[in-house]
């Protein structure tokens, strides 16, 4: 038996708001007592020298299965690249590092929201990089995407190619394809043709994906849509092999064209285990693909609705045959309402945390908020500040004056529904570094955008009641057991802080780094 006694600390211990503790001791990989320093003074222990301690932080909402199936991708981010010269320049630099000629450049996290004149750009911009190589850079939404001439001769798109459902081959004026691909099944139409990296190439960047969360302190995720990369249990399950130790919760997408077969023994347990399955219902509100009830501002665009209600009903019978969650994505007003009126009446079949979570969910009204409380089903949702933070450009133009009291109501939430998250929907955010907690915590604090403009400050929260959304509250939105607090019988795992985050100006809330991470009595970081 291993047993190590942690002392002198300022020790947050994700049970409320003002549970605060100054020693703990992790026995096996497990915390077995929690309290007063005083106590256990003739002890001997490791001393963290008054430093702040969290729960190691929970990232309910992002994607590493996405981010290890296109590895070799160059980050096209927010604020590093703000032109479509700047996306070119960093494309150009990626192509120059390919060995084999034939190779596909790719990029993924521009905001065309922050180009000159707001200007997508278009294959004519990306032959620029290449006219031999395809080219193709995933938008920061991860729904939309632009690629070169070379890469619609390869997916044979032309003037004559029909439009996929829900999506569109976006055209020149002449009606030619202009290498814009708006939402997932266009993207994915060219996309598909792109080689997958190696199963080895995916386990080591899933691997080094978990040490880059380990450095910010995330000890625990959902990926939603980890059929991003082949056999995904396996795969992950081989990284913990190689050294991962973070906890996953696998939501695959539901495919109307391919069902996924029922879960077998064993798929839902343990370290690495399927939680859920995801549908995508709507696009985003950054380049206005949500589905909403009232058209865009100066448009008479409603966004896209992606799949039927027999695709989504279908997907939740699935999860209930499997006792999963159904994750729906849903951002527009009119997707958010859908998905009340298709389960509100339904009955649960999960215990103890929601059968239905709600992702992203950008404008909750009181009146909705409502309705999910009063609803038979039993709902959650995963949200985000990051979004108003990184992507105000887009929000301004795709949001009415009279919803932005309406979107990202972190105060309404919190106080309305306990199964609740922030996340980071890492790399489908538009800034780099977008899984930084610290980075989310100030904006939920501050309700401010990156160029400075107050966004519903009437929505703020504190800064405990942040970091119980990446902690004790987000616990109770997937079934990752373990994690979320520093209280008996759950993983010895934390976060030590170089600076006290409940203490600095809200101002310097974001440069708060995570100076240690440990994971279950082990240090990792």
């Amino acid at each position: 038996m291993t047993s190590t006694l942690f002392t002198n600390a300022k020790v947050f211990t994700g049970e409320s708001e003002t549970s605060f503790a100054s020693a703990f001791r992790i026995t096996d990989g497990l915390i077995d007592w929690v309290g007063d320093a005083g106590e256990v003074a003739d002890e001997a222990g490791i001393d963290l020298g008054g430093r702040t301690v969290l729960p190691g932080l929970i990232d309910s909402h992002t994607h590493p299965a996405l981010i290890a199936g296109t590895a070799p991708a160059a980050e096209c981010f927010p604020p590093a690249v703000t032109s479509a010269d700047d996306l070119v320049a960093v494309l150009r630099a990626q192509a120059d590092g390919l060995a084999d000629p034939e190779a596909w450049v790719l990029g993924r996290g521009f905001d065309d929201t922050k180009f000159p004149g707001r200007r997508m750009p278009t294959a004519a911009d990306l032959d620029r990089v290449s006219t031999t190589r395809p080219v193709l850079v995933w938008r920061c939404d991860a729904h939309s995407a632009v690629c070169n001439t070379r890469a619609l001769e390869i997916a044979g798109i032309t003037a004559d190619t029909v439009d996929p459902e829900g999506s569109r081959f976006e055209r020149d004026a002449d009606g030619r394809p202009n290498g814009v691909l708006t939402e997932i099944a266009a993207v994915n139409a060219v996309a598909a043709f792109i080689p997958a990296p190696s199963r080895d190439a995916q386990i080591d960047a899933v691997v080094a994906l978990g040490a880059e969360l380990a450095s910010r302190g995330i000890v625990a995720v959902c990926d939603l849509l980890s059929d991003r990369i082949d056999d995904p249990v396996a795969t992950f399950r081989a990284a913990v092999e190689r050294g991962l130790r973070t906890r996953v919760a696998l939501y695959p997408g539901w495919d109307p064209a391919a069902p996924l077969a029922d879960l077998v023994e064993g798929d839902r347990e343990g370290q690495i285990r399927v939680a859920g399955v995801k549908v995508v219902l709507d696009g985003a509100y950054s380049n206005r693909t949500a589905w909403v009830h009232e058209a865009y501002p100066e448009s008479c665009d409603h966004g896209l609705r992606l799949v039927d209600d027999a695709d989504v009903l279908a997907a939740a019978d699935w999860a209930r045959r499997n006792h999963v969650q159904l994750a729906v994505h849903a951002m527009g007003d009119r997707a958010l309402d859908r998905v009340v009126e298709l389960f509100a009446d339904a009955e649960p079949w999960l215990d103890g945390i929601p059968s239905v979570r709600i992702e992203h969910a950008t404008i909750v009204s009181d009146d909705y908020l409502a309705r999910l409380r009063s609803a038979r089903m039993r709902f959650g949702i995963a949200t985000h500040t990051v979004f108003f933070f990184a992507e105000y450009d887009g929000y301004e133009k795709a949001l009415r004056a009279e919803q932005v009291p309406d979107a990202y109501p972190i105060a309404r939430l919190y106080a309305g529904l306990d199964p609740l998250a922030l996340s980071s929907d890492r790399p489908a955010t538009a800034w780099s570094g977008a899984d930084d907690v610290m980075l989310s915590v100030e904006a939920a604090v501050r309700r401010r955008t990156y160029n400075g403009i107050d966004f519903g400050p009437e929505a703020a929260i504190t800064v405990p009641q942040a970091l119980l959304l990446y902690t004790g509250r987000a616990r109770l939105l997937s079934p990752l057991e373990g994690v979320g607090q520093l209280a008996p019988g759950f993983d010895g795992s934390f976060a030590v802080l170089d600076r006290d985050v409940f203490t600095v100006p809200e101002d310097e809330i974001a440069a708060v780094r995570v100076a240690e991470t440990w994971i279950r009595g082990e240090r990792f970081s």
